[in-house]
């Protein structure tokens, strides 16, 4: 790959301006009210890829959003990489916490990125990492150097549970065929210690809706002579872990893979500092499963969250009311041999069943998908490793991620091929909350990186 530095030194302005204007379109799927601007971000992804080289490129629509696929193919004969990413956002709440508007992005020096990280909704997941390879791409087609077939497939979606891209998979497994697939969107341990993902946690999102009496009520008229469904819920939500913070669903953990102490105390030798951890997060101390560590807490255990309740009077003041309704939205992150379909309907049957008399349990299951682990041993492996060994001079470490791409594990059951996770965030990015960002020194060292697979996937591929 010769020239890539100064490629990427000269095109250095110019790369950051695009993925500026690409983060200034607020593309969050989950708000029906941001659909043209979705749909303006896929165009956006579409144009960026016929001129990055790509000899084909389309708009595909699915019963949702689109899916954006580009292809250039050399030569038949030779190996063909897909690539995928999502250009969707997640929602940008709360607001009033982002030291900057989410949609407005711009460019602050930070403690761990003295040259500079772009703050905006999307940087880090996943349009600077998408864009990346869009980049990466433009460098090997203008200097003649692309190795190799490429296929790229950019969906809409992926926040909000990659509701179509299954049914796509299915139908154009011709068009999509690969010998392995590379995706940006994960991270790495720090910027000086590369690491390539090779675990993903499967996911289960419920809502629970807890109904007790047919209207508000006076709460002093009515309080304590009724079930109070907000109450009732938290007491609900407090019972699915008992004191070691085990979950108590009957069956939860019937699948669960067990890593033996060799594999534990490989991964222990990542470099974590639990000081730095807590400072990060400004918290005292650490919390969780008891019996493992914070870095197998968070990879390799499953774990059950609530990400949102709800019910009754918020607004200003006081308004003494007993609600009708209380809800609570949760995950639980799952390990690969989880199923999340049985998951879901093991937590629907527990959560029905611990409700008390008075009120009513509806149990909404959202989305899901399955855990994923990819091994150190494959070609597509080896490739990732001698690119970052290349671009970074030393040899990535092998990582348990405890974030969820569902569709990887539907992409080697339907396109029968491996997934590499090359991703080059960082844990401090703050994805998925205020003041999300990604480094510029992280964002141009991925396109640098990104070749270099190309490169030894079609020298090592047989």
């Amino acid at each position: 790959m010769q020239n890539i530095k100064s490629y990427v030194t000269e095109h250095k302005d110019r790369f950051l301006t695009e993925l500026i204007e690409l983060l200034k379109i607020p593309s969050i799927s989950a708000d029906s009210a941001y659909k043209k601007d979705v749909i303006t971000t896929a165009n956006s992804v579409l144009k960026s890829l016929k001129e990055a080289g790509c000899d084909t490129v389309e708009l595909c629509e699915t019963e949702g959003y689109p899916i954006i696929y580009g292809e250039k193919i050399i030569d038949k004969n030779l190996p063909t990489v897909l690539v995928y990413g999502h250009y969707d956002v997640q929602p940008p709440d709360p607001i009033d916490l982002w030291t900057s508007p989410p949609f407005e992005p711009v460019i602050k020096k930070t403690e761990t990125h003295p040259e500079g990280a772009i703050f905006a909704r999307g940087a880090c997941d996943d349009k600077g990492q998408m864009y990346m390879h869009v980049k990466a791409l433009e460098f090997m087609t203008r200097t003649n150097q692309l190795p190799c077939n490429v296929k790229f497939m950019i969906e809409g979606e992926e926040e909000v549970g990659s509701v179509n891209l299954g049914k796509f998979v299915k139908t154009n497994q011709e068009k999509l065929k690969n010998d392995v697939i590379l995706i940006s969107d994960t991270g790495m341990i720090a910027k000086d210690v590369p690491s390539i993902t090779t675990g993903l946690r499967g996911l289960s999102y419920v809502e629970v809706e807890v109904t007790g009496p047919n209207r508000d009520l006076h709460s002093g008229l009515y309080g304590g002579a009724v079930a109070n469904p907000i109450n009732v819920l938290t007491k609900m939500i407090a019972q699915l872990h008992d004191e070691n913070n085990h979950i108590t669903i009957p069956g939860f953990y019937d699948n669960v893979e067990e890593l033996s102490k060799e594999e534990r105390a490989q991964m222990a030798k990542a470099p974590f500092s639990l000081e730095n951890y807590k400072k990060a997060l400004d918290i005292d101390a650490v919390y969780g499963e008891a019996g493992f560590t914070t870095n197998e807490r968070n990879s390799i255990r499953p774990t059950l969250d609530v990400n949102g309740i709800w019910g009754g009077y918020t607004g200003e003041g006081a308004k003494t009311v007993i609600a009708s309704k209380a809800y609570a939205k949760i995950s639980m992150r799952l390990v690969p041999n989880q199923d999340w379909e049985r998951i879901t309907d093991l937590f629907k049957t527990h959560f029905e069943s611990i409700a008390p008399e008075g009120v009513k349990v509806k149990v909404t299951p959202h989305h899901g998908g399955q855990g994923y682990v990819t091994p150190i041993d494959s070609v597509g492996y080896q490739a990732a490793s001698k690119a970052y060994e290349t671009t970074f001079g030393k040899t990535p470490i092998p990582q348990r991620s405890g974030g969820s791409i569902p569709i990887v594990s539907l992409f080697e059951q339907e396109l029968k091929s491996k997934t590499i996770l090359m991703g080059f965030g960082l844990d401090s990015d703050a994805i998925h909350s205020p003041n999300e960002h990604f480094g510029v020194w992280n964002y141009l060292k991925g396109i640098e990186t990104i070749p270099y697979f190309f490169k030894h996937f079609t020298e090592m591929h047989k």
